[in-house]
């Protein structure tokens, strides 16, 4: 399917056009939601990227940014229409977070989905997760296979990939998804996209206090940096609620500077696991070629892991027993598909004991990993071991097998998990039959400035925007 005629309507342009056009009076809101509503018709049948659209709801809060636009109001988003991943509660509707059954509406809006809302968003519809958010594809028996926009033999990862596959086919300009394990950065580098794991606690997960026992935060998709991050501080905030409070940082402003000389660790090391993996010869070239360009910029870019450790034993206490923690919130666990209740009986084995003495370990590791810090400003990693897996790879395997698998491909992105930090994926080039590839760049706490800087740099030599997946809607005409 050709650019210029998938999906028959036109793409939006980039987050940041979008609000001047709509502040500029060039374009209408309820003009952009029409048009995204249609390319997400469209391109369901093929991509599957979205659970829920909410059609008539997102018309109506769009004639109204309208009238607030015509009164002269500004907000950072006012009138834009966005998705959320389906794991965030959106008044009205169910959060089913990838799970088949009959789940009841929300009666309020999740913090992220409020404060989106506050900067004058639209919300068009919730998307595609596989069921709790625990693997990096995005495909369930409550909703089938969502497929990457790059070639939909493949899948856009998870499990943020609903989001993903919309944002890469140009469906909508940006998107929230979350992060658990890798679930913002694999899609990101898996569908050519700048995905953003922020600290924890930077986008508030409330109404849980802390998601998935600290492994899970809420973080951002877009095609550009400068989207990334204008999404990133529109969505952040704490909620009194919640646990993990961190200082605010100014994203926006971060994307419009220029580093200074930094030091950076190339690390192709893989935290132990006890299971297989290997790097794919692609992927590490890929990565090379993007450490080069740094160079070229002028940063020192030197051989180096951060010292991982058993990292590896803290994190199956904490996502399992994040997974049986949503149980009671499961219409009908029957339903559920059987890796899911291993996962749940694990987490009753490890929930007592093993589960409080990983999260003690916490500091402890965040003093061994940060060491790196004190010598290096900036670690650059691959984002995943392998190109994107197919469509169904792993479907029909029990638990044990999954989990290799999935360690297999993705072994990079779950450490920053445990500690919390902050973690940058950037588009890395792609295989030689199309595929995109990511890179990470992760920092210490609170170092979003710091990686959203550097990313932006790279984006300026880079032009990652430019490259559209065959499966993305036609160019819009300039407003």
């Amino acid at each position: 399917m050709a650019a210029d005629a998938a999906h028959g309507d036109a793409r939006p342009g980039s987050l940041v056009d979008t609000v001047r056009a709509l502040a500029e009076g060039r374009v209408t809101s309820r003009e952009l939601t029409e048009r995204a509503l249609e390319r997400i018709a469209a391109a369901q049948p093929v991509l599957n990227a979205f659970r829920i659209v909410r059609a008539e709801a997102a018309l109506a809060e769009a004639d109204a940014a309208d009238r607030r636009l015509a009164a002269g109001e500004r907000l950072p988003l006012l009138g834009v229409p966005l998705a959320v991943k389906d794991d965030m509660d959106v008044a009205g509707l169910p959060t089913a977070f990838g799970c088949p059954g009959d789940f009841p509406p929300k009666i309020a809006d999740s913090e992220a989905v409020r404060r989106l809302r506050a900067a004058g968003a639209v919300i068009v519809g919730k998307t595609q997760t596989p069921e709790l958010g625990q693997w990096p594809f995005t495909e369930g028996p409550a909703f089938g296979d969502t497929r990457n926009p790059w070639d939909p033999d493949r899948t856009p990862g998870g499990s943020s990939g609903g989001s993903a596959a919309a944002v890469a086919a140009g469906l909508v300009p940006a998107a929230l998804g979350s992060d658990g394990a890798g679930s913002v950065r694999i899609p990101a580098a898996w569908t050519h996209l700048v995905g953003i794991k922020p600290q924890r606690g930077r986008i508030s997960t409330w109404p849980e206090p802390e998601s998935f026992r600290g492994l899970t935060v809420n973080g951002v998709l877009a095609r550009t940096v400068a989207d990334a991050a204008l999404l990133l501080d529109a969505a952040s905030g704490p909620h009194p609620g919640d646990l993990h409070r961190p200082a605010p940082v100014d994203a926006v402003a971060a994307s419009r500077r220029t580093p200074r000389r930094l030091r950076i660790a190339l690390s192709f090391g893989m935290a132990f696991t006890a299971t297989a993996k290997s790097l794919d010869p692609v992927v590490r070239s890929a990565v090379e070629r993007l450490a080069g360009r740094l160079e070229e910029l002028g940063h020192e870019v030197v051989p180096e892991d951060p010292r991982y450790g058993q990292i590896g034993l803290t994190f199956l206490p904490r996502a399992t027993r994040g997974v049986l923690d949503w149980r009671a919130r499961v219409p009908d666990p029957a339903l559920l598909d059987p890796r899911t209740h291993e996962a749940m009986r694990t987490g009753r084995l490890l929930g007592g004991l093993p589960l409080r003495v990983a999260r003690r370990a916490e500091a402890l590791l965040q003093h061994r990993i940060g060491e790196i810090f004190g010598r290096f400003d900036v670690v650059l990693t691959p984002t995943t071991a392998t190109p994107p897996m197919r469509v169904g790879q792993l479907a029909g395997l029990g638990a044990l097998d999954t989990d290799r698998a999935m360690i297999a491909a993705c072994p990079y992105a779950w450490t920053w998990n445990i500690l919390g930090w902050p973690g940058v994926n950037v588009p890395a080039g792609f295989t030689p039959d199309g595929l995109p590839l990511g890179a990470q760049l992760l920092g210490p706490a609170d170092s979003e400035p710091l990686l959203i800087a550097l990313a932006a740099q790279l984006e300026s030599v880079e032009a990652w925007s430019a490259h559209w997946p065959p499966l993305a809607a036609a160019p819009e005409p300039a407003a």
